[in-house]
């Protein structure tokens, strides 16, 4: 997906709904630092008139907890992999590196979100490049340009069934999958405030397991401990 579009799109959708806008990342010092900047920049700024929603703000996941962004985590392990089986040079070009991520890309935005019919051969899987060229691969037939009104009329109509189509897929195939649950499924005691814990890092040398206490636990809109702070030692830390 394009940076600028995906911005522009989730900025404009969540002006109309009156949402705050929110992004996610790990914890990474590049990120740290970008938040800080744009902090800092947007303070000598007028941000209510540039901006469409004015809460904007960079949520940071907690520190060790790469699952918390399974659904990229996932996609980046993808992306290596495509990366790996190419015959790379070790100092590639600028225009080399980025034609093979441009090949990487259309792989990964290639795979099916829903199913794959069995059925009919025709139909093919929704795919994210369904959203960002309309179609698996984002070959589209060559018409003549017609500006007529009739033209542009018929047009329209077939934009709208379209849609239609795109949102009764939409509904039948996708949603269902979100509501599936494989595991966790017996409930388990949370962690609550004053709690010893071990704290597990595999930065510490061999059979170093420093103790600590929980002082904060932070709950999830489902009303789970997501993350914790804790006293340690050498002073506090937060943990998935």
């Amino acid at each position: 997906l394009s940076t600028d579009s995906c911005i522009f799109a989730i900025r404009n959708f969540t002006a109309r709904k009156g949402l705050p806008l929110e992004f996610v990342s790990d914890r990474g010092t590049n990120f740290v630092g970008a938040s800080r900047e744009l902090k800092e920049a947007a303070a000598l700024i007028d941000v209510d008139r540039i901006c469409a929603s004015r809460d904007t703000k960079w949520v940071f996941n907690p520190p060790a907890a790469p699952h918390f962004g399974g659904s990229w985590e996932r996609l980046i392990q993808s992306i290596k992999k495509t990366l790996a089986s190419f015959d790379l040079p070790h100092h590639p070009t600028d225009e080399l590196l980025r034609a093979r991520l441009s090949e990487v890309e259309l792989i990964v935005n290639s795979r099916p979100l829903t199913e794959i019919p069995l059925e009919d051969e025709a139909e093919s899987p929704l795919t994210p490049n369904h959203f960002i060229l309309g179609s698996s691969n984002g070959s589209k037939p060559p018409l003549p340009f017609d500006d007529s009104t009739p033209s542009v009329r018929r047009t329209w109509k077939s934009v709208q069934q379209f849609a239609d189509m795109f949102w009764k897929r939409w509904v039948t195939e996708y949603l269902p999958t979100l509501t599936k649950r494989t595991k966790w499924y017996q409930p388990t005691r949370l962690l609550a405030e004053g709690d010893l814990v071990l704290v597990a890092d595999g930065n510490n040398p061999r059979n170093c397991w420093p103790r600590g206490r929980i002082i904060k636990v932070y709950r999830a809109a489902d009303n789970q401990v997501r993350r914790v702070t804790i006293q340690t030692g050498s002073g506090l830390i937060e943990r998935p």
